[in-house]
């Protein structure tokens, strides 16, 4: 796990090494363990390491092929390389470390881009080939790890993580409106190849690209390598809740594969509880770090009585008590660590819990990825009831109404329900309508050119959904999981990811998904007897939530607040309608209402354009 980062100069200017010294400097935290940079006439790579397998001076990066013909840059990991690397063996190929790199960088002499397919891992990764001058880059199946760019004039830059890339801008950063639109709208980001950055953008999950140094900037392809939609309608479903049950244990083995400790960042939800269950049962790891963070009994968002189930198991289980305070002392480092805005504060808890990690362990296992393949959000209830009308179900549609209401007693899923069904134009509107501060003149410049309500809001079945999840939604959860465990110089690693358990989940009828009123029913199922019985029939649905509506109730953040949005910068960006936003605060103050959410996404975006673009 490292942090990469090049230029390439497409009127053929050297590139100088202080070039690079400054884009490593800036993602130092990704790799504090060793550093590296290859130079070739136009084209300048640079590598910082966080050691994780092979910890010897073998795993130093960049790393030249044997044959000196290839050059790679790459920070993941590719957890089946020791399979790998014994086929490679046998086909001749050398090897001088036990690091998954030098399996990563024989593997493409062998397969070229094809090699993609056989990787089960994250990754992104460059690797130049001196002898076609072709340099050639990929990102992983779903976009656990990060790759940005930009092509800036002559040059074409990249890096893990944005703010290297600001260095080399001609002039100042420009903010991406409608990315700040979709983001204060409909809560999201990372949907496409959009940034918060005009200038810079991102690789997308599931391609690669391809920059002929002899060509210039005509010479630059990007090509979809991965289509989920594909791969799931020829993908074979599970049969049986023991054979995920089995897949998803080797998923989490093959995840233990590390020179370094290994940890679990742990909610007490149905996700990280069974990696751990899994863990104790399958591979005794009594031993095992956990890593929660708590807010105290009765407090919202609290989940120490399910953690505690486990404490007759686990001897090294570790908390944290992120409040109000330690939000508004380190809401600055938040800010620069994310580098773009954040939709809530429940990233933060997650910041929290592995700052926490980082003195106790340098891998973490983590659920994210489990909610959008098995439907563990409410909202996936609307799209199983829309489902089940389209397809003149309606006795079907009857029974689950009544468990939904039997097990939830909520309306939440209906709400949805009927929402999924509006046109796409009347969905914007709802959206709007509930926020009610967006500037009139910015919401009617953006409105109609979001990417979300048509792409997420159009589903027509809960696969199609979840399908659609993947492709539009997933990536912005990775990110911050990427920059809360790397900003404290950490691995995190995620199981329920593995593509292998999530072509085949994809693949299932929707009521091995959703039954009775359950979301999630085949993990159920599939973890009857291994995880603890009170966290596999909980049916509320948490994750990293704060109590952020207390926190912005508090005198300390009602001042900090308040100069925000108060402020004349904040008044001046044509953005929020102030008096809106100031009559909303005034009314979460009084508990007439609770918008922490909305609070958030204010104070996030004015610190964001102070510290990246004023």
């Amino acid at each position: 796990m490292c942090g990469i980062c090049g230029i390439v100069d497409f009127e053929g200017g050297e590139i100088q090494s202080r070039e690079i010294d400054q884009m490593k400097d800036l993602i130092k935290h990704r790799g504090p363990d060793d550093d590296g940079t290859y130079l070739h006439k136009n084209l300048g790579l640079g590598f910082v390491r966080l050691s994780i397998l092979d910890l010897s001076d073998f795993g130093h990066q960049p790393m030249v092929s044997n044959d000196g013909r290839y050059v790679l840059t790459f920070n993941g990991e590719i957890y089946n390389y020791i399979e790998l690397r014994e086929i490679l063996k046998t086909d001749g190929y050398s090897f001088k470390s036990n690091t998954d790199s030098e399996v990563l960088l024989n593997a493409y002499r062998k397969w070229g881009k094809d090699v993609l397919h056989k990787l089960n891992g994250m990754w992104a990764f460059t690797i130049y080939d001196k002898k076609k001058n072709v340099l050639f880059g990929a990102r992983d199946r779903y976009g656990i790890k990060p790759f940005y760019y930009t092509l800036n004039g002559s040059n074409f830059s990249f890096s893990s993580e944005i703010p290297p890339l600001l260095k080399f801008l001609n002039g100042n950063p420009t903010a991406d409106e409608q990315a700040i639109f979709d983001y204060l709208a409909f809560n999201r980001t990372d949907q496409s190849e959009r940034t918060f950055f005009k200038e810079v953008k991102k690789l997308q999950h599931g391609h690669y690209f391809e920059v002929d140094l002899n060509a210039g900037r005509s010479g630059f392809d990007i090509k979809k390598w991965y289509d989920i939609k594909d791969r799931v309608k020829n993908a074979k479903p599970f049969e049986t809740a023991n054979e995920y049950r089995d897949l998803f244990s080797t998923a989490v083995g093959l995840r233990l594969r590390s020179d370094v400790p290994v940890g679990v960042c742990l909610s007490g939800g149905l996700d990280s509880s069974s990696i751990v269950s899994v863990l104790l049962n399958d591979y005794q790891k009594d031993d095992l770090n956990t890593f929660s963070a708590i807010y105290g009994d009765g407090v919202y968002g609290d989940e120490s009585k399910f953690i505690n189930l486990f404490s007759n198991d686990l001897s090294n289980m570790h908390f944290i008590n992120p409040d109000a305070d330690t939000l508004l002392n380190d809401v600055h480092s938040f800010v620069e660590a994310h580098a773009e805005p954040v939709p809530s504060t429940s990233p933060y808890a997650q910041f929290k819990v592995m700052e926490l990690a980082k003195d106790h362990v340098k891998v973490t296992l983590d659920g994210q990825g489990a909610d959008e393949k098995l439907a563990g959000y409410h909202y996936f209830f609307g799209n199983y009831f829309k489902e089940l009308l389209y397809t003149a179900r309606i006795m079907k549609l009857l029974n689950e109404s009544f468990h939904y209401l039997k097990e939830h007693k909520s309306a939440f899923g209906f709400k949805t329900f009927l929402f999924f069904l509006l046109p796409e134009a009347l969905k914007t509107t709802a959206r709007l309508n509930e926020k009610g501060y967006i500037d009139s003149e910015f919401s009617n410049q953006y409105s109609s050119q979001n990417e979300i309500a048509g792409q997420l809001y159009e589903s027509n079945n809960l696969q199609q959904s979840l399908l659609n999840h993947f492709e539009y939604k997933l990536e912005h959860l990775l990110k911050w999981e990427d920059r809360n465990s790397m900003w404290f110089s950490l691995e995190s690693r995620v199981p329920f990811l593995d593509y292998r358990l999530v072509e085949k989940t994809l693949a299932l009828s929707s009521d091995r998904l959703i039954q009775k009123g359950q979301t999630k029913y085949i993990l159920r199922e599939a973890m009857r007897g291994t995880l603890p019985e009170a966290i596999r029939t909980r049916q509320d649905k948490m994750g990293f939530t704060t109590p952020q509506d207390d926190w912005f109730r508090t005198n300390k953040f009602e001042d900090f607040i308040k100069d925000i949005i108060y402020s004349e910068s904040f008044k001046n960006r044509g953005i929020f309608d102030e008096v809106k936003v100031q009559k909303q605060y005034a009314q979460h103050l009084k508990k007439e209402i609770n918008i922490s959410k909305e609070i958030w996404k204010w104070i996030n975006i004015e610190l964001w354009f102070r510290k990246f673009i004023d």
